[in-house]
């Protein structure tokens, strides 16, 4: 009985979780468009006003929309949510297969293809880490990826949860969501997450703070007093579309 009620507690608070995100989706996929020479304004009002439209009406979530803030012509990434693993392809091809998004994909497409590149990530939501409310909009959006050294995924998220996500917020980082992504091959999973803050000159003083931290440096060592956990970062500066949930 005891364990049915702390199963029933643990399923009630993720509940609550995701709810505070605002995201109902268990399992995602962030999809990141390289656009051909000059077609990313076509791209974008594609999206706008088709796409999305088309997503939702076929059962997918619309998490986030961005553009990269170094190459903003160049590359447009969003990320969409699933009710789990098993449904994704079984929405996207009902979505693909939609006569409405046909339509729509060949009128856009009449001086050219808008596409050039794709590229996928699968992702699910990490362990304890989206408990904070959802925060407010941001004018700097910055995902990071870590890459950890063999066997060390838990050590970080362990971090992360003690220490990691509060000590961001005592510098006016606001934190968004936090995956771990799903590897084809099985072998261990990336860290993925977002910050924010309201521009980029802010963004980049405030992380210079938290890295100089007392706390941060003391909570680091701690964490790696049994060897070091990451192995290479990943980050990149992006701005949400006007029509992106996520912003």
């Amino acid at each position: 009985m005891k364990k049915i009620t702390t199963l029933l507690l643990a399923l009630t608070l993720a509940v609550v979780t995701f709810a505070q995100q605002g995201i109902k989706s268990k399992y995602f996929e962030m999809r990141t468009y390289t656009a051909h020479e000059g077609k990313m304004p076509d791209l974008i009002k594609r999206f706008e006003n088709h796409t999305l439209k088309l997503f939702k009406k076929n059962g997918i979530e619309n998490v986030a929309y961005f553009i990269s803030d170094e190459n903003p012509e160049k590359t447009l990434t969003f990320i969409l949510g699933y009710p789990d693993e098993a449904s994704r392809d079984v929405l996207w091809n009902k979505f693909a297969n939609d006569p409405a998004w046909v339509a729509a994909r060949t009128a856009s497409e009449a001086n050219g293809p808008l596409v050039q590149k794709v590229d996928q990530t699968f992702m699910v939501w990490a362990n304890n880490l989206n408990d904070h409310k959802k925060p407010k909009p941001s004018g700097i959006l910055q995902m990071r990826t870590y890459y950890c050294l063999p066997g060390r995924i838990e050590n970080i998220q362990t971090r992360f949860r003690d220490h990691t996500r509060d000590l961001f917020a005592r510098q006016g980082l606001k934190n968004y969501p936090y995956w771990l992504t799903v590897e084809k091959d099985g072998s261990q999973p990336k860290l993925v997450y977002i910050l924010g803050h309201d521009s980029k000159e802010a963004y980049n003083e405030a992380f210079k703070r938290f890295v100089a931290d007392p706390d941060w440096i003391k909570a680091r060592d701690a964490s790696e007093a049994d060897g070091k956990i990451v192995e290479k970062i990943d980050a990149v500066f992006y701005k949400a579309l006007p029509f992106s949930p996520m912003k």
